[in-house]
């Protein structure tokens, strides 16, 4: 509890609190404007796109990263001989920091060095993600998933072990086709795993993703990667404009809050315990 209350409720008032003020940049006085700091916001067509932006990269990455996860996670579990070679360099890149992340897919996908670059140009594929902001978007949403699917991946292996072979065996006995049993036997016994994966990879791509933006793309070109929460730090750190980025971490925290109760308001009605 005191550890809740000094890195999460402490500042998230400091923050709402902060939102409702117009700061000089070195924070020595401050004025009350109310909802000023809001207003703009919403009036602001940058923050408008950032929106678009965030949902984009948020279902992208969720949804491949789920979907990768469970396809190693289920190539993995067939496997019985030497499984522990194919299971340990899946689970690796979650080791690796965000940033880190960010700037090996940057050098990887680099124009004038990067190999992946050099090998699309062999298939006429004029690839430069300084200019191209669809391309920028593709580089900062690959890496956010190859790093975060080695997470996806171990709590789907997980679940699929505890799954009792008998009722697959049962299946098979009874004339059912592999996709046959893994979508009417195998896939909802791991819906609850699923249920907390969805919760997990929405709040990583909300917030954990900082880092490899800011490493890759900068938000650029022309905003086109700058989510809600890479906004947040460009515009009070880099702008200096406080008041308008507390309330941009206060608009941010109150998505995230709302998506994860609308998931356990709706979307756990359909997991099966």
């Amino acid at each position: 509890m005191f550890i809740t209350f000094v890195f999460f409720l402490w500042p998230s008032w400091q923050a709402l609190e902060q939102s409702f003020f117009l700061e000089d940049a070195f924070g020595f006085s401050k004025k009350f404007v109310f909802f000023d700091n809001y207003l703009e916001l919403f009036s602001d067509d940058g923050y408008r796109k950032s929106f678009y932006t965030t949902f984009i990269f948020t279902t992208l990455v969720v949804f491949f990263t789920m979907v990768i996860g469970l396809l190693f996670a289920t190539a993995a579990n067939r496997i019985i001989n030497s499984s522990l070679v194919y299971r340990t360099p899946l689970i690796l890149p979650y080791a690796v920091a965000p940033a880190v992340c960010g700037v090996l897919w940057y050098f990887l996908l680099n124009p004038s060095v990067g190999i992946i670059a050099y090998w699309l140009s062999m298939f006429d594929v004029d690839w430069n993600h300084y200019v191209n902001g669809g391309q920028a978007m593709i580089l900062v949403v690959t890496a956010s998933i190859w790093r975060q699917i080695s997470y996806t991946f171990l709590f789907f292996l997980a679940g699929l072990h505890s799954i009792p072979k008998s009722l697959i065996e049962a299946a098979a006995i009874d004339g059912s086709g592999p996709f046959k049993r893994f979508w009417t036997i195998t896939f909802p016994l791991l819906s609850p795993t699923t249920f907390f994966l969805l919760v997990i990879n929405l709040v990583y791509a909300f917030f954990d993703t900082f880092g490899v933006i800011h490493a890759t793309t900068d938000g650029g070109p022309a905003q086109d990667t700058s989510i809600l929460v890479y906004k947040v730090y460009n515009t009070g750190f880099i702008g200096q404009d406080y008041g308008s980025s507390a309330s941009q971490s206060v608009i941010l925290m109150a998505i995230v809050i709302f998506l994860t109760f609308v998931q356990f308001k709706y979307v756990e009605r359909k997991v099966v315990y």
